[in-house]
């Protein structure tokens, strides 16, 4: 009886063992790569340090925050980001879930469709972002046989970076939204057609509630991403006209580096950390609040 209590325990040690030394690494990573920089970033968002090396840091308290609320072009970044994040995530989102009901029916080129939908995800930002620029600027305008550029001006401009970051991560938010519906039981459908339900009725009443929980996690992701664009942001616009589409993420990184002032830079990643965490705390209790509704 007690050898086998010991054999148990040395088995129960082993799986304790192997636990931590394949755990380990990974925190270690996460504290040295995040934690500390992190906290480091809050106490020099309390500093007058501009990056130049050698030079003292001064403690200079709230200061930075204050500047911040002052600040015309901050206070416009942060509109912007806020028009440019609820537009991409209506956009995204609507066009994820329509192309993941048209891959999920039974055609002999569904397949292909996903592969084919899934690859502009696989494009980095900045190149997306230079050739939509040559699109917008040279080929929309022959299409439609048009003068107009729509990056010229700031309300197109916005829709143009929507419409650019659509392309990109529909395909990604297809798959969560193709997971959770061919997770649905087909006897409902097919009961549901039975009855008469026409599509829309079937969308509607059985497909919609039952892949809530993926609606909540693609609106998390299309949410937190537009809100910490800067890639396709700089590429595309690169903040014109006139700074009116530079995004909160481009402004922080021209405060902190074009303007050598770090100090305020970092005073403003804390403050729109802040922000973003209780906007997606508050996206995520409504979403599964909605949930538990349906």
């Amino acid at each position: 009886m007690d050898r086998n209590r010991g054999k148990i325990m040395n088995k129960k040690m082993k799986k304790h063992v192997l636990f931590w030394s394949f755990l380990t690494p990974t925190l270690a990573a996460f504290f040295l790569v995040v934690i500390i920089p992190f906290f480091v970033g809050i106490y020099y968002s309390f500093t007058d340090w501009n990056g130049i090396p050698g030079k003292a840091i001064s403690w200079i308290g709230s200061s930075n925050y204050s500047k911040i609320f002052s600040d015309e072009q901050v206070i416009k970044s942060f509109w912007v980001t806020i028009k440019y994040s609820l537009l991409a995530m209506l956009l995204i989102n609507v066009i994820g879930f329509s192309l993941a009901l048209l891959v999920t029916q039974k055609f002999r080129t569904a397949n292909l469709l996903r592969t084919i939908f899934f690859m502009p995800n696989l494009i980095g930002g900045l190149i997306l972002g230079y050739v939509w620029r040559f699109v917008f600027i040279k080929i929309v305008p022959i299409i439609f046989n048009t003068d107009m550029n729509m990056l010229a001006k700031s309300s197109t401009a916005i829709m143009s970076l929507a419409i650019v970051s659509t392309w990109q991560m529909g395909g990604y938010i297809m798959i969560i939204y193709i997971a959770a519906i061919q997770g649905i039981p087909q006897e409902l459908l097919e009961a549901a057609k039975i009855d008469g339900a026409n599509a829309w009725q079937r969308t509607k009443a059985i497909i919609f509630p039952l892949v809530a929980p993926a609606f909540t996690v693609s609106l998390f992701l299309t949410l937190s991403r537009s809100f910490m664009m800067y890639d396709v942001n700089v590429s595309l616009t690169n903040g014109d006209p006139a700074r009116s589409t530079e995004l909160i993420a481009m402004e922080i990184i021209t405060k902190s580096f074009k303007e050598s002032n770090f100090g305020e830079g970092q005073a403003q990643a804390v403050l729109f950390f802040v922000i973003i965490a209780i906007i997606s705390i508050i996206q995520v209790y409504l979403s599964k609040k909605r949930e538990l509704e349906m």
